[in-house]
Parts: structure tokens; C-alpha cells; sequence
């Protein structure tokens, strides 16, 4: 089954590599999609895939790269749409 969670991460997350340590994973595992920085200082991670690899980084975002500390991350599901890769925004 595939599926797409849309993911905002908050805490130190920005100017710490957490997006391109995210593009590393997504491509990793599988998973296509995004990770942008907001204007609020979080970070939106659309990732979609096989159920296993969704959650798989989502377990990840919880904790990021190791210069990063995440203090809150919430996820909603998506309908599930065919990404190209995984970008960084």
C-alpha cells in the first residue's frame, strides 16, 4: 500500500542540514517527495511511498541529524499522488 504523510517539524530544525539529511533518508528508503523551510522557523515534509518507508522516516523526523532537536513534529495523512524524487525547496 502506498500512502503520503505530510509532516511540519518544529525545534531546531533549520540551519542544522536537516533537509538535506531528510532528502538522504527519502532516498534511502524509497520515499519521494519534500522538505522545505517555513517562514516560522519549522520545517514541511511531504513524504510519500510504501507504508513501511513513510513511517520509517517519520520515526526518523522525530529525531533528524544530530546537530538538530526536535521538539514537536505532527503528521497528517495525504492522498496518496506520485512524486518525482525527493527535492529540497
Amino acid at each position: 500500500m502506498s500512502l503520503c504523510r505530510h509532516c511540519i517539524v518544529s525545534g531546531r530544525v533549520q540551519g542544522v542540514f536537516f533537509r538535506d539529511s531528510t532528502r538522504r533518508m527519502a532516498v534511502e528508503l524509497g520515499v519521494s517527495g519534500y522538505a522545505r523551510n517555513l517562514v516560522d522557523g519549522t520545517v514541511e515534509v511531504l513524504a510519500c511511498g510504501s507504508e513501511q518507508a513513510v513511517n520509517a522516516l517519520c520515526d526518523w523526523l522525530r529525531q533528524g541529524p544530530p546537530s538538530a532537536r526536535v521538539d514537536d513534529i505532527v503528521c497528517e495523512l495525504r492522498d496518496y499522488r506520485a512524486q518525482d524524487g525527493f527535492s529540497i525547496r
